[in-house]
């Protein structure tokens, strides 16, 4: 057998021993007794507060500063009540987005920038077929990018700028929240309460986090996989970051868990299928993978063994836990997945040491499963329902809309990151190869969308740059905090018990929290 060949890829920045020195002073008890503390006049703040459009500015700040699941009772009965009176208002009814007789938008909107913003924002949850939305988007885009130099207020400046290199529902929430309390914190009608409370949950959670990849860290070394198999890409703060952006909910621990594991599981297959795995190899690995036979290891050379076995034993884990709280067995759907993955992986491989060229259409016909979207998908599934519903599973084994497009847009998004570095270390062509030799384009032209891991290039593959800065944000970096504020003692006492809850954005009336 002829030399194998090499992804050349970076060592991990995160060893186990950097990992276990990670600490957090947040995990005492006295920062979640503060918490508490601050949460007292936010709620009466929010209960307090009668203007509509005051309500719906409280409450985006809530959702951005990530605090919003504190008061999520509150926040849905204030929707409610704001939906049904838009509904039975016609004052309400009349206030549209003011739109010419031509289906444009009037030019004189462009004059609120706050608004357009946010008419932008919202023209990113569109469904095919909106119109309005569609163009919404471009006047919302025009009009930022025309505007966005003579802005003299710097925070919204810097939240324009933002939101046009990626909007708002395309990023992951913790690290928009840390980005959010930065900017939030230099805005002239800043709530102080707010923001402390934002800074020390956030801190809280973060110490969470950090517990969480010290016990995922030690998983991984105990595995033997990061040591024997040295040819693959070890991303076990990557695969967190993935399995955070996937669930950041602090209670959605267990999930976190889990899809870190796969995700490290997957990226090692990969490495194996698209670098240092034999034709053959990769064959008889398939087949082992789709009939789940322990018995044939005999038959795989060690580096297969060892990952098949730590697969095995990950896939049965799961299932031993669902099998346990809610007596139902997933086994043979986790075969399943990771045997139609693992023949994803091998149609792809027969192509690469073929030659083969597929179209564009016969490329992502595999590629949106060789993303591993679909397990990843099922996986945080029964992670996070209880009870698992036998028909809604039934439905979902079909494929329907929420799997496969998320999926498809997992695998565009990836390739437009790594394309480049993965042709070069010998890969089957992307979906911007296929269209370009099926159309004749240009690789510019073929390029049209980018995403947090892959905004800057291949985040995970070549993690030192901007994915080394969110993790360290993510996990190594708190925000400084105040800790003898005796929150809702200094709030009644100042304004009293049952006092109107004061205008929260008027700068005369934040409240000081040393």
């Amino acid at each position: 057998m002829g030399a194998r060949r090499s992804g050349n890829y970076e060592s991990s920045i995160w060893d186990d021993d950097y990992v276990q020195s990670l600490t957090s002073p947040y995990t005492a008890k006295e920062y979640v007794e503060q918490a508490e503390k601050l949460r007292r006049p936010v709620k009466m703040i929010i209960d307090e507060m009668e203007d509509l459009l005051d309500q719906l500015e409280l409450i985006d700040n809530l959702q951005r500063l990530d605090i919003s699941n504190h008061f999520q009772d509150r926040i849905e009965k204030i929707l409610d009540s704001i939906y049904r009176t838009v509904e039975c208002d016609d004052k309400h009814k009349e206030r549209d987005l003011f739109m010419e007789e031509d289906g444009n938008f009037m030019e004189c909107l462009a004059d609120d920038v706050k608004g357009i913003l946010s008419l932008y924002e919202a023209s990113f949850l569109s469904l095919e077929g909106e119109t309005i939305l569609d163009l919404a988007k471009d006047f919302s885009t025009r009009h930022l990018s025309q505007r966005l130099e003579q802005i003299t207020e710097p925070s919204l400046a810097d939240q324009v700028r933002h939101a046009l290199e990626l909007p708002l529902h395309w990023r992951v929430q913790k690290l928009e929240a840390k980005w959010f309390i930065g900017i939030y914190e230099s805005s002239f009608d800043a709530n102080l309460i707010l923001l402390e409370l934002a800074k020390l949950d956030f801190n809280i959670v973060q110490a969470k986090y950090q517990d969480e990849i010290k016990q995922m860290s030690r998983w991984y070394k105990e595995t033997g996989l990061p040591e024997k198999l040295r040819f693959a890409r070890h991303r076990l703060a990557e695969c967190f970051l993935w399995a955070l952006g996937f669930t950041p909910e602090p209670h959605f621990g267990y999930a976190r868990k889990i899809l870190t594991k796969i995700a490290v599981l997957i990226t090692i297959m990969d490495d194996i299928y698209d670098v240092y795995g034999t034709l053959d190899e990769l064959e008889v690995f398939t087949q082992t993978i789709e009939r789940w036979d322990i018995n044939a290891l005999d038959r795989l050379p060690e580096y297969m063994r060892i990952c098949f076995l730590a697969l095995f034993n990950c896939a049965n884990e799961m299932a031993y836990d669902v099998l346990r709280d809610q007596d139902f067995n997933i086994i043979s759907n986790l075969r399943k997945l990771w045997a139609e993955l693992s023949r994803a992986y091998y149609l792809e491989a027969t192509w690469y040491h073929s030659g083969y060229f597929p179209s564009t259409e016969e490329y992502l016909n595999t590629a949106w499963v060789s993303i591993s979207g679909p397990v990843l998908l099922f996986h945080a599934y029964f992670c996070i329902t209880n009870p698992i519903n036998k028909g809604e599973l039934q439905s979902l084994e079909k494929y329907p809309g929420i799997i496969h497009w998320p999926s498809m847009v997992l695998r565009l998004t990836d390739d437009l990151g790594t394309t480049s570095g993965e042709i070069r270390k010998g890969d089957v062509p992307k979906s911007i190869q296929c269209y370009m030799h099926e159309t004749g384009c240009s690789e510019e032209d073929a390029r049209k969308i980018a995403l947090c891991m892959y905004q800057f290039g291949d985040g995970f593959g070549i993690p030192h740059h901007e994915t080394k800065k969110n993790l360290v944000s993510l996990m190594l970096s708190p925000f400084l905090c105040h800790k003898s504020w005796n929150t809702a003692t200094d709030f009644t006492s100042r304004h009293g018990s049952t006092h109107k809850a004061p205008d929260f954005r008027h700068p005369s009336l934040k409240f000081c929290c040393q």
